[in-house]
């Protein structure tokens, strides 16, 4: 069973939250604020915290920041009452996954936890596989159905970042550090003409494709 660290200063809100996730078969951890919440998870193993960012002692962004640390695959939903875009932004480049905008549907938060759970163990994986698309990280080979494809090197780590969670919006700040490294001193516009290829190379492939998010970054998106 998945334990949920909720980090939320409003004791109702936090009640109400712990409710719904306890209804759906989650345990739960607790916390008041940031630095609370940091030493619940020192000694508690947590596999996936939602954090508010309005917080007193430690806010929501310092939090996140400090778990993506410690655990650089720890699912992370935000929990807040604003939703102007450049706080999402900061959020996702802070490493947050998923972003939940005050008031909010119990169901709908449930719903994205569990989501995020199985996006993390996707992620973590080796091999991805959607559609008619596997993607073998170890070999560095793609199929299509019967048929074995050849993308270069970073082609084929910005499909593996984005198809190992399906649905997350990156930032070109976050998938330049995550695929290009740090120290890259190029353009963030490459992001577009490696998504731009991409596109191209899988124009006639039914079940996906990879979105724009104006003014955030790119997700890949899964169909039926």
């Amino acid at each position: 069973m998945s334990t949920i660290l909720v980090a939320d200063d409003d004791a109702n809100i936090r009640e109400l939250v712990c409710l719904f996730l306890r209804n759906d078969g989650f345990e739960i951890a607790e916390a008041a604020d940031g630095k609370e919440a940091l030493a619940v998870y020192a000694s508690t193993h947590i596999d996936l915290a939602v954090i508010d960012i309005m917080m007193p002692i430690m806010d929501g962004w310092t939090l996140c920041k400090e778990l993506r640390r410690a655990n650089p695959d720890l699912p992370l939903l935000m929990l807040t009452a604003r939703g102007e875009t450049w706080e999402k932004v900061k959020g996702f480049e802070l490493g947050a996954d998923d972003y939940l905008t005050k008031p909010f549907d119990p169901l709908e938060l449930t719903a994205r936890v569990r989501t995020l759970l199985k996006r993390y163990r996707i992620g973590s994986s080796q091999s991805i596989q959607f559609c008619n698309i596997i993607l073998d990280r170890q070999t560095y080979k793609v199929m299509r159905g019967g048929e074995s494809l050849t993308l270069p090197l970073k082609e084929f780590e910005l499909l593996y970042k984005l198809a190992g969670t399906p649905g997350q919006v990156y930032t070109r700040g976050q998938l330049i550090d995550q695929i290009w490294g740090i120290d890259y001193a190029g353009d963030d516009r490459t992001i577009d003409v490696h998504v731009k290829r991409l596109r191209e190379r899988f124009a006639t492939t039914p079940g996906f494709r990879i979105e724009t998010v104006r003014g955030l970054g790119y997700r890949l998106e899964v169909y039926e």
